[in-house]
């Protein structure tokens, strides 16, 4: 009897600390999120359930899930602290240096815009992009409520980094 009560508390024991562990990964380092809206297609499609990483240096280009004025938006970082940032006919600047952004897979060309000339400063009254912040920008330019309306998103608002789409199956990919 003594023997099967301690092999049965031995399991009890395994069984609650794997779930303090599950628990733990899932609060602190990765957390799931599901896509609302059309603002990141076609990267991401309505429906899409994402696996957020809670930590880790945020660079350019990384998709982002954050909490502004209790929505949650999931947008991709496009200005890094300190950084210039400027559009002009469809051509994204960094401190006055062309970069590409190989995730628009909509062809651009000279009768579909995918993104309205735009400079930092006149948008936002700042030269850069201040300490602490991200400039981010839907995939979707055309519809995307971002950085051009709310200005550029403080990091503590950050939730996580999308890493993986996990649904559906179908979808599955890694960002």
């Amino acid at each position: 009897m003594k023997r099967r009560f301690s092999r049965l508390s031995s399991w009890l024991l395994i069984i609650v600390i794997t779930g303090l562990v599950a628990l733990g990964i899932r609060t602190w380092v990765l957390v799931p999120a599901t896509v609302v809206g059309t603002s990141m297609r076609p990267t991401l499609e309505p429906g899409n359930y994402l696996v957020l990483q809670k930590f880790g240096q945020i660079k350019r280009f990384e998709v982002i899930v954050f909490k502004l004025d209790g929505t949650t938006y999931i947008k991709r970082v496009i200005g890094l602290p300190g950084e210039r940032v400027s559009y002009k006919d469809d051509q994204l600047s960094i401190n006055d240096h062309p970069v590409a952004e190989p995730f628009l897979t909509t062809k651009k060309d000279q009768e579909t815009v995918l993104t309205s000339d735009f400079d930092l400063s006149i948008l936002t009254g700042h030269q850069t992009v201040p300490k602490g912040y991200y400039f981010v920008l839907g995939d979707n330019r055309r519809i995307s409520k971002d950085s051009r309306t709310f200005g550029p998103i403080d990091e503590t608002t950050i939730i996580g980094r999308a890493k993986l789409v996990y649904y559906p199956v179908s979808r599955r990919k890694l960002l």
